[in-house]
């Protein structure tokens, strides 16, 4: 007889391993001080910002978020020019983190000099990109894409992932939650409406493009695009469901083991990965020529 968990059991361990890695080591200490310390906040605890960063989801927004604003060429130079992303990811993750918590949750005195000492460091961020334009950290117009793009990838993700979804007042709430932040940022209008977040999103499309530091800041560059057709893969309590992404990956990049086709038998894979795999095979995405070995296994 097989033993199983107990599912809440295991959703804590994993909770707990998300907080430890996106929190960092000062992470509890943390927590107590924002949420315990008494004193007004920037927001009450009925308000939507709340919700959503409190929600799991978070962790796929603030990917997307990371994505999406790296596609501003100016807003990518600073970070490439200025930020440690490269050498200390999980540092930048959890010095963003701690930033959210505290504006979102902690005292407004702690909240504003959380603002104060990011507004400091916008200060010393200028510098020329590849493409000769100068920038400043501190450009409202940057800052405002900084942002848009962060609340809009924190709300899709929550609309898609969250525990509780808004309706469409709640969404709306939520973008004018973040609102209050964004003023004491500099931005000097930000989005109200989940409508007006669209219109600001969609207005500042002639100014993305891929640019090489852009895609050097993805967790593995390549040019990633995504396979027709989806994954599907039931665990004992749910079933997940997978868009694949195929792309062109330097044999140097990254900490993985490459393996030729027909010797994908002689590893253990999960069944989940042989799904991939297949998947990714059926679509062109690897060669032809190497699949017989391992079709034949």
């Amino acid at each position: 007889m097989t033993v199983l968990p107990d599912l809440g059991t295991v959703r804590q361990s994993l909770g707990r391993s998300l907080f430890g890695m996106v929190a960092g080591p000062d992470g509890p200490a943390n927590r107590a001080r924002i949420h315990e310390t008494p004193g007004p906040r920037w927001f009450g605890e009925d308000r939507p910002i709340r919700r959503v960063h409190a929600d799991a989801s978070m962790f796929v927004g603030g990917l997307r978020a990371l994505l999406l604003q790296s596609l501003h060429p100016l807003a990518m130079a600073g970070v490439a020019q200025h930020s440690d992303y490269r050498g200390d990811p999980w540092g930048r993750l959890q010095r963003t983190s701690t930033f959210l918590a505290v504006t979102t949750f902690g005292p407004a005195a702690d909240a504003q000099r959380a603002v104060d000492r990011v507004r400091g460091i916008h200060q010393r961020v200028h510098g020329v990109a590849a493409d000769g334009r100068a920038y400043r950290a501190s450009d409202p117009h940057l800052l405002e894409w900084v942002h848009i793009a962060e609340v809009d990838s924190f709300l899709l993700a929550h609309r898609l992932y969250g525990a509780a979804p808004f309706d469409q007042s709640g969404r709306d709430g939520y973008v004018a939650d973040t609102a209050r932040v964004a003023t004491a940022l500099g931005v000097p209008d930000p989005p109200l409406t989940e409508k007006e977040l669209r219109e600001r999103i969609e207005a500042f499309r002639p100014e993305l493009s891929g640019t090489a530091a852009a895609r050097e800041a993805a967790p593995v560059p390549a040019r990633w695009r995504p396979l027709p057709g989806i994954v599907r893969h039931g665990f004992t309590h749910f079933e997940l469901e997978i868009t694949v992404l195929a792309g062109a990956v330097p044999r140097e990049t990254g900490d993985g083991v490459w393996v030729a086709l027909d010797r994908l038998g002689d590893y253990a894979l999960p069944n989940l990965m042989k799904k991939i795999v297949e998947h990714a095979i059926r679509n062109g995405a690897i060669a032809q020529s190497s699949v017989q070995g391992r079709a034949a296994r």
